[in-house]
């Protein structure tokens, strides 16, 4: 019988990370993944030569950890004005730049530096996101909305709600009742199924806690004042605000499956399209873990210790003997929202006129755009030409992706991919950003329990966190791991840590609990230095 093993459920980056820094502890572990590429919901989907990246995947992390690790697995093509980012890579060890080189063979395994521009798109017309006030809002908007919106701001900021339960109370004590109204609460619940009044406050504590207009203002002129420099050194700035990031040249996918292949080389295993169907435990432990290969074979695994990425409610109805009866209630009632993707390949667009396009395309500048407009159901598009030139397989085609957030009990969730595609496609005509006629390719993409949700049971969910510590040698990390609206970076922290408390004991465990939880929280490394994420980012 094999020697047991830390096993890790989940490919995705909170689970690569954790397998990639036991591989380099000496502890190569197994991976087990229900899907048949790695990467988890930062995977690209490749569909006739064109890269699509579910969701949006910026790489940018006020943690040093972070942008070094990833910057170690897929070297910078060019980082102009960047000191800090060059500064780095001169301090990496002759060891390191061997291996960067080794795992490049071509041009292809590079970063890119990226700019960011996302505008929300309503009243067929473009808004700046964050919102500036900038003579171009103030024209969209009108005087009379302009004014209604500044009194609305001034007010909450002279009698702000005094209490923030909601989400609907955290924005409007930041952005005033009608600037709410008017870019936050359709959009907010056309992603979320609900309204912001039933949603906590926390979700706005954790996703956008430091933006407000006041920091927005602030933002502009400083960015106006260092026009011109062009890196990514931007750890004072609030992650909604950032300018500039990193992006693998092949989308998000690309640096994950590097990271799979060193695992694979450091004697990890990786084994997909596996499904967990019971965990074995005692009063303090988890023993083994129980799978379903792809062929419907069963086996089982013995495990030192258990890193679990899947949702909550998965693992505890997995466990053997059952947890008590008021944990499988709070893990059952914890909600997420499923999303889809139709990603359409299209020769031309149509902005509003006097917006910035392309002249031979009429592609705006945009990556991502939300889409405010009510009578469609589509909540952002992506525009993977502007994220990497290279996500498309033939310029000057434009490869959009159209993004809709939904259950899977829904309509759409069970719609044939050709009528989704056309559906999708009326819906961007209806909006006036391009012809249904025009599409020439399609491809739809459905990821279910892609957004852990904060309403249903959430408010109990340290019923299920106490009962997981009692659990010794049981790791929650990530964003279904721990329920918990992460980005990318804040699951390969909480990963990391976890691996940390297994090779060293002695550890606070509960730290884990504290990544994207305080503003301010840095975490020390294992040799007492460095930054971790105190505010970092992934999904836009």
């Amino acid at each position: 019988m094999a020697e047991p093993r830390v096993v890790i459920v989940g490919a995705g980056p909170a689970g690569l990370t954790a397998a990639l820094e036991l591989v380099r502890a000496g502890r190569p572990p197994i991976v087990l993944d229900l899907e048949t590429q790695v990467g988890g919901i930062s995977r690209t989907i490749v569909h006739g030569g064109n890269r699509m990246d579910l969701g949006g995947h910026r790489f940018f992390s006020k943690s040093d950890w972070v942008m070094d690790w990833w910057r170690e697995i897929l070297p910078v093509e060019s980082m102009p004005g960047d000191a800090p980012t060059r500064i780095a890579y001169r301090n990496q060890s002759r060891e390191l730049a061997a291996a960067s080189r080794s795992d490049s063979p071509g041009s292809d395994r590079v970063m890119l530096v990226r700019p960011r521009v996302s505008r929300i798109y309503y009243l067929r017309k473009f808004f700046d996101y964050p919102i500036r006030l900038s003579p171009a809002t103030l024209a969209n908007l009108g005087l009379g909305r302009t004014a209604a919106i500044g009194a609305s701001y001034l007010r909450s900021q002279v009698f702000p709600r005094a209490h923030e339960r909601t989400l609907e109370d955290f924005l409007v004590n930041r952005f005033g009742q009608r600037l709410y109204r008017t870019f936050f609460k359709d959009y907010t619940e056309k992603v979320w199924g609900v309204p912001c009044t039933e949603i906590s406050a926390e979700w706005g504590a954790q996703r956008i806690k430091g933006l407000s207009i006041g920091r927005a203002v602030v933002h502009a002129v400083r960015s106006a004042l260092r026009r011109g420099e062009g890196g990514t050194a931007q750890k004072a700035t609030e992650t909604s605000l950032i300018e500039r990031f990193l992006y693998p040249k092949l989308g998000p996918g690309q640096l994950w499956e590097v990271v799979a292949e060193r695992i694979r080389a450091g004697g990890g295993e990786i084994r997909l399209g596996q499904r967990v169907t019971g965990i074995q435990r005692d009063e303090r432990t988890v023993r083994a873990v129980e799978v379903r290969d792809r062929e419907g074979g069963t086996y089982r695994i013995d495990a030192t210790h258990l890193i679990s990425t899947m949702p909550i409610g998965e693992l505890v109805r997995a466990l053997a003997p059952a947890a008590p009866a008021e944990v499988r209630a709070v893990a059952d009632g914890l909600p997420y929202r499923d999303f889809m993707t139709a990603g359409l390949l299209v020769p031309r667009m149509t902005p509003p006129p006097g917006t910035p396009a392309d002249a031979q395309t009429g592609m705006p500048p945009d990556n991502w755009i939300y889409v405010q407009e009510p009578e469609v159901r589509m909540g952002r598009i992506q525009i993977f030409n502007n994220w990497s030139p290279a996500m498309v397989a033939s310029s000057p085609k434009i490869f959009l992706g159209l993004e809709y957030f939904c259950q899977d009990t829904d309509d759409l969730w069970s719609m044939p991919d050709d009528r989704f595609l056309s559906f999708a496609a009326r819906e961007l005509e209806t909006i006036g950003l391009a012809r249904a006629a025009d599409v020439e390719d399609g491809v739809v993409v459905r990821v279910p329990k892609a957004y852990p949700a904060y309403f249903g049971s959430y408010e109990r969910l340290d019923t299920v966190r106490r009962f997981a510590a009692t659990l010794s040698n049981l790791w929650l990390v990530g964003r279904n791991g721990m329920h918990r609206y992460n980005n990318q970076d804040h699951s390969m922290v909480s990963a990391r840590m976890a691996v940390q408390c297994i090779l060293d004991p002695s550890r606070d465990r509960e730290a884990i609990w504290q990544v994207n939880l305080e503003q301010d929280y840095h975490e020390e490394d294992a040799a007492g230095g460095g930054d971790a994420a105190r505010r970092d980012s992934g999904n836009p």
